[in-house]
């Protein structure tokens, strides 16, 4: 079997990326070191969220409270007690001693997100339920563009703009296209069949990673409201656990994710010749070799509807292929060897008893080892050696 798609010339984001600015750690200027804190109290409930009203123009405003030193003063105790009036000792009356609100300052640096919906136009209601729950979204300042991947996006509500890709280029290539026509210090990538049930989604992921800034990457729990079954394949962990336990991850469900946009500049984005399946591992490897962390936030969902995996002739070669490019791309030897044999081994494990998945999953190994693994320009740059301590230390060496 092979790959008809494989004549195409598959476009790429611009890696000049013009639109990319020097970013700060946000306005509390926090070290980069996950140890100036009580990392585990604080990353528990990762951001509490202050809603202090609106501001002049109209607009909802937030306030993120830093973690403090336990024992220390709080940073607002000043502006509190300014908040009370002066106290009897200044001057004041009784009266004076109520304490006043608890109000942090909004800040003057607001959360911005480049948002990018991928659709084909084949799932009209979910994809305009997607949207709704993204302009319903508080404390955040938006640019949300629709790429209709070989499809003019229509009928889309006021504050989303379109972008019409003449052909279907495969779902990370058509993600990388929308990036530089969007505007933010984050991205956040959104599937058409997903939504955010919670109007603060993205302002407490932003949040997490502005107050952590080595986190450069985020996806949240993956839900579907109305059932209580949800797929343990959404966990992106080898020993899944709890779906609310957050951690470290080396691998992502791509229909939802959150990045710091500078990292995403770093990794060099989704890796647009897979067209899809395994798309979110090399991101993951890729986020962490540029010197940042993948979080699972277990305690932040997102909605996506279980669906009936029924699996075909294309998955099974897609998900072998992929698979040895994953190897191929980013891993020197032994590591590449020792990722294919292992994940091969594992696969004729656990379908030794179906020939009808095994075949045409072969035949996309085979096409792994034959076919070019990089895009037309695409640089031939693995994983560096940091890149690969960095993900050893934290307990996934990429060898299964």
């Amino acid at each position: 079997m092979s790959d008809p798609r494989r004549k195409r010339r598959l476009r790429t984001a611009d890696p000049g990326r013009a639109h990319q600015i020097q970013q700060s750690d946000g306005p509390f200027d926090l070290p980069d070191s996950p140890d100036a804190w009580d990392r585990r109290d604080y990353l528990r409930r990762d951001a509490h969220v202050l809603d202090v009203g609106r501001s002049t123009d109209g607009s909802q405003t937030f306030e993120l409270v830093p973690p403090t030193t336990p024992g220390a003063p709080a940073p607002d105790a000043t502006r509190r007690r300014s908040a009370a009036g002066p106290s009897r000792d200044e001057g004041g009356d009784a009266s004076s001693k109520r304490p006043g609100p608890a109000i942090v300052p909004a800040t003057s640096r607001r959360y911005g997100f480049g948002v990018v919906v991928l659709t084909q136009g084949s799932r009209p209601d979910d994809l305009r339920r997607g949207l709704d729950s993204l302009l319903a979204q508080r404390g955040v300042d938006l640019d949300i563009l629709c790429v209709g991947n070989g499809w003019e996006p229509t009928g889309l509500p006021e504050g989303v703009r379109s972008l019409a890709l003449p052909e279907n280029l495969g779902i990370p290539a058509g993600r990388n296209e929308g990036v530089p026509h969007v505007s933010g210090e984050f991205l956040f990538f959104l599937d058409d069949d997903a939504w955010l049930p919670d109007d603060t989604t993205l302002l407490r992921m932003a949040q997490l990673m502005r107050t952590q800034p080595r986190i450069g990457l985020v996806q949240p729990r993956v839900i579907d409201p109305d059932r209580d079954d949800a797929p343990t394949r959404w966990i992106p962990r080898l020993r899944k656990g709890s779906a609310e336990h957050s951690s470290n991850v080396f691998s992502v469900w791509e229909g939802a994710v959150a990045l710091q946009r500078r990292a995403f500049d770093a990794c060099g984005g989704w890796p647009a010749p897979f067209w899809y399946a395994h798309e979110g591992i090399e991101l993951a490897w890729r986020i962490w070799d540029a010197g940042y962390q993948v979080w699972y936030m277990g305690d932040l969902s997102v909605a996506h509807p279980v669906i009936d995996p029924k699996r075909h002739d294309e998955y099974f070669f897609m998900n072998a292929r992929n698979r040895v490019w994953l190897a191929r791309r980013n891993l020197p030897f032994p590591f590449s060897w020792a990722y294919v044999g292992s994940w091969t081994l594992v696969q004729v494990l656990r379908w030794r008893s179906r020939s009808d998945q095994l075949r045409p999953w072969f035949e996309g190994w085979r096409a792994g080892w034959r076919d070019d693994p990089w895009a037309e320009d695409e640089p031939h740059r693995k994983l560096s050696g940091r890149g690969l301590l960095a993900m050893s230390m934290n307990g996934r060496p990429p060898v299964v």
